[in-house]
């Protein structure tokens, strides 16, 4: 699909408080932000200016691992928190490795439903659509991503630096990140994968609680996680070498190296996994 946005009314945007995928957009350098986001991003650089470059390496790895997939033989991606879009997205590397991949965003964010129109340009031989669903309710996600992907064959699941938004299990039962996680993987195929990315207090706590805090005075909660568990979003499942690692040490070579990573204290997990 080529088509423009869903057929749906204009989405608010609040300019008055900062938002996390505006901040991360303006964390890479990009120009859909706005001077509350700045401010608010500036006071995080003052606690970790190598947020920038981390936020990079990010980016990075979703392309590394886009590339890795297509060419083991992965037709279709669900790429879900999808955020504000950054060229190249998931869907040109996809599909610059194999045309006929079929990709669908999913977010819930209005900030990324305003800019969906420019996710939606696939090459003719594939397809490319975008959802509005919230990660929680996995059913609605599989039912309309169903009108472009097949769901009973392999299907690669993408969580990028989505989950350290999400919490435990909610005191009235809903679902918390590892519940949403295996209700996803349980629609998916076997031969399918799932890739994520996720940020931890392992390495620099004092400055994780820092950020965390601005976040929760902001607009919303962050829950850095540990690597056990990061871990458990992946029971059941076989991970690719060289499995759980920082962003910038999963496999290098399939892409360009990050300016300044070298120099950056790691902040995060990273891991791509098979379903059997």
């Amino acid at each position: 699909m080529s088509e423009a946005a869903p057929n749906t009314p204009s989405p608010y945007i609040d300019t008055t408080r900062p938002h996390p995928a505006r901040m991360y957009d303006w964390f890479l350098g990009g120009k859909d932000n706005y001077p509350v986001d700045e401010e608010m991003g500036r006071k995080v650089l003052a606690i970790e200016p190598n947020v920038p470059v981390l936020a990079r390496m990010n980016r990075e790895f979703m392309r590394r691992a886009t590339r890795w997939l297509a060419s083991q033989g992965i037709r279709q991606f669900l790429d879900i928190g999808t955020g504000i879009p950054t060229e190249p997205n998931l869907h040109q590397v996809a599909q610059g490795v194999v045309r006929d991949a079929r990709v669908v965003y999913c977010d819930n964010d209005p900030i990324v439903l305003a800019h969906a129109e420019a996710l939606l340009r696939s090459t003719p031989e594939g397809a490319v659509d975008y959802v509005q669903a919230d990660v929680r309710d996995s059913t609605a996600i599989v039912e309309r991503a169903s009108k472009s992907l097949d769901f009973s064959k392999p299907v690669a699941l993408s969580l990028i630096a989505l989950l350290h938004f999400v919490g435990d299990r909610n005191a009235d039962g809903g679902a918390g990140a590892h519940e949403i996680v295996s209700g996803l993987v349980d629609r998916l195929a076997p031969g399918s994968y799932l890739v994520l990315s996720h940020v931890t207090a392992d390495f620099q706590p004092e400055k994780a609680e820092q950020v965390g805090s601005l976040y929760r005075a902001g607009t919303a909660s962050l829950h850095p996680r540990p690597r056990t568990e990061f871990e458990k979003f992946f029971t059941g499942l076989e991970f690719v070498g060289p499995g759980i690692v920082s962003e910038g040490e999963w496999h290098p070579e399939l892409g360009e190296p990050v300016p300044g990573e070298e120099d950056v204290i790691k902040a995060g997990y990273s891991a791509v996994a098979r379903k059997p």
